[in-house]
């Protein structure tokens, strides 16, 4: 049952209209197609996925039957493919809070789940810490040994907290959304509400009803700021960029820059940022 009457405003529909896929017994080749294109779409985060980079080997033991569906989730959640997009350019959390989306279904609850599993990849890898979630309770009480697993925090199950219904939209951007196409970057999306302890707001998915973003954080100082005079109008605008490459910048960025702009010069300033390659998220008066 759909959590809220609200799915289809905020891009859950697909999730909650939709039967879970399973992998039955003398499945025909073309449901066997349809279980491998859900796990990649899954566990990739709707990624592109080359014909170059398929798991030919994997997908041909699941399609003769020596593989069941939860070895072939396993298979890729270890490959270098998984690796390349979201491991090894990654801050370890967001890996730890996709880890949960592709593979639980959910979002973290709090942040002693997060401090498990980063105590658990320092001790014993990478490996381990996929296992961990592939052979959990959790995972074989929801998801047993051939259904795809999907997102289970949009909808009321066993053990669910609602927190977690809130905590899935920062990871959840929309159903044609890329896990890898976020301003947010490789940058954890939850380590601040999940240390206060707090429920994360509600943004609707991008897609929806224009273009949606998350913020920079409050408590973050714009990067730079026009001192002195700001200029003869008196008025001041506070623009948020996503995606600032340049001189200067981290190569590790937070989700978004922002920039103190007097009027007279906020024509000039957002010509600037837009032949950087930035995008321009929103402008409103300081």
């Amino acid at each position: 049952m759909a959590i809220t009457t609200a799915a289809s405003r905020l891009g859950t529909s697909a999730f909650s209209d939709t039967n879970r896929i399973e992998l039955r017994q003398h499945a025909s080749r073309e449901e066997i197609a349809n279980v491998i294109r859900a796990v990649y779409r899954q566990l990739l985060g709707n990624d592109y996925l080359m014909a170059s980079e398929r798991l030919t080997s994997a997908e041909s033991l699941l399609r003769d039957g020596s593989l069941s569906v939860r070895e072939f989730v396993r298979a890729v959640a270890k490959s270098e493919l998984y690796k390349s997009k979201f491991f090894y350019n990654s801050f370890l959390t967001r890996l730890i809070e996709l880890n949960y989306k592709h593979l639980l279904g959910r979002a973290p609850y709090d942040e002693s789940e997060v401090i498990a599993h980063l105590d658990l990849y320092q001790a014993k890898g990478y490996d381990v810490e996929i296992d961990s979630y592939i052979d959990s309770a959790e995972y074989q009480e929801n998801f047993g040994e051939n259904v795809v697993p999907y997102y289970r925090g949009f909808q009321f199950h066993t053990g669910a907290r609602t927190v977690g219904f809130t905590n899935l939209f920062k990871l959840y951007r929309g159903y044609a959304n890329s896990d890898r196409a976020q301003a947010g970057s490789n940058s954890s999306r939850l380590a601040r509400n999940l240390a206060r302890n707090s429920a994360s707001t509600i943004l609707g998915p991008s897609g929806n009803s224009g273009w949606s973003h998350y913020s920079a954080s409050d408590d973050v100082a714009p990067n730079k700021c026009l001192g002195g005079s700001f200029g003869e109008s008196g008025r001041v605008y506070r623009i948020e960029v996503a995606g600032v490459r340049g001189s200067g910048y981290p190569s590790v960025r937070r989700s978004s820059t922002a920039f103190l702009v007097p009027y007279e010069q906020l024509s000039s300033k957002m010509q600037q940022i837009q032949r950087t390659g930035a995008r321009i998220v929103s402008i409103n008066p300081a």
